[in-house]
């Protein structure tokens, strides 16, 4: 069976980790990168040498041997990128937030429908051995009718990105967008039997006065329909990164916890504890776990979708979704008001 090609635009931080799962899958080529400066120019050439680079995107784009394009650009730039690739015919993984408004959102939806080509939104974490696995046991009724979520995360500050673009908050959109976003999404895949929530809200704060629209702390309360909420919860004001899922129902409970030196660290430690209204258990989790480990089941999971033709992976709704929701948080954090999410 023919390998899936791949391209990829923007060879930054993430971008290199996402080469690394693409090269990584026997089932895939790196066919193509495409960078802009010129130390990421010279560092995909350097470390794949198999693959043709460009310092423009859309040249890349005319080559016929790719099959699926991966964007991972500062948010500013999905929309045109991701309409580009669509347009030249091939499929679309694009790194979360999907876009910095609803309106690009919709526009790649319907842009992919349009060509017939595949969307596919980075959350990752749904890919997760350890979260995937709270999943798994809420769907199976491990803890009844789930009630509660603690959605945590503590970690160093964001890195300032290629020329200071995650501190500029017109490339950013919103610090809501950068990480918070993947909890949010968390939220809603883990209550996805009390249907899609109604509304949320939000407080923030930042430790610059001059700088206030940089949240070094975050905190929200998503509401669901049938009366269960989660708090999604992040400081960048704090130390490694350190992130914590702890759900509640009427039969029981879960706890997983992920640490390490910073969110690409290869050997972080991970558990995951189980109650069961009367006991406490301790559930294994074989594979490795990680952001960086995650790429490689993103790219696993856009392989089987392409080859099979079917919608595996987070779609480009579910994308939007996490982008309507950390919006409306927003406007919770500026108005101080609860947001509906109708």
């Amino acid at each position: 069976m023919s390998k899936i090609r791949f391209g990829l635009i923007g060879y930054g931080a993430w971008g290199k980790y996402h080469a690394r799962a693409i090269v990584k899958n026997a089932n895939t080529r790196l066919t193509a990168i495409a960078a802009r400066s010129e130390k990421t120019l010279a560092a995909a050439r350097t470390d794949h040498p198999q693959a043709q680079v460009h310092a423009d995107f859309h040249k890349m784009l005319t080559q016929p041997d790719l099959d699926v394009v991966v964007v991972v650009l500062p948010t500013d730039q999905h929309h045109e990128a991701g309409v580009a690739v669509l347009d030249a015919g091939k499929h679309l993984l694009m790194e979360k937030p999907m876009a910095l408004t609803l309106e690009h959102c919709d526009a790649l939806i319907a842009k992919a429908k349009e060509n017939g080509q595949q969307l596919f939104v980075a959350h990752e974490f749904r890919l997760s051995s350890l979260w995937s696995k709270v999943k798994e046991m809420v769907e199976a009724g491990a803890i009844g009718d789930p009630q509660y979520a603690l959605i945590e995360l503590w970690r160093n500050p964001y890195r300032l990105g290629s020329e200071g673009w995650r501190y500029d908050i017109n490339r950013v959109g919103n610090w809501i967008l950068e990480e918070p976003i993947h909890f949010f999404d968390f939220a809603r895949w883990y209550f996805e039997q009390a249907g899609d929530p109604t509304s949320v809200y939000a407080r923030a704060n930042a430790k610059r006065p001059d700088r206030p629209e940089l949240q070094d702390n975050f905190s929200a309360t998503l509401n669901f329909p049938n009366g269960a909420y989660a708090v999604i919860s992040q400081t960048l004001s704090a130390f490694e990164h350190h992130q914590v899922v702890k759900i509640t129902g009427t039969q029981g409970a879960l706890w997983a916890t992920w640490s390490g030196a910073m969110d690409r660290t290869l050997e972080p430690t991970f558990w995951l504890k189980y109650f069961d209204g009367e006991n406490v258990k301790d559930i294994e989790i074989t594979k490795i776990t990680g952001e960086v480990y995650e790429l490689e089941g993103q790219v696993e999971a856009v392989v089987r979708a392409i080859r099979d033709g079917t919608s595996e992976g987070t779609s480009g709704e579910d994308g939007r979704w996490a982008v309507a929701i950390c919006l409306a948080a927003q406007d919770s954090v500026d108005t101080g008001k609860v947001v509906s999410l109708s």
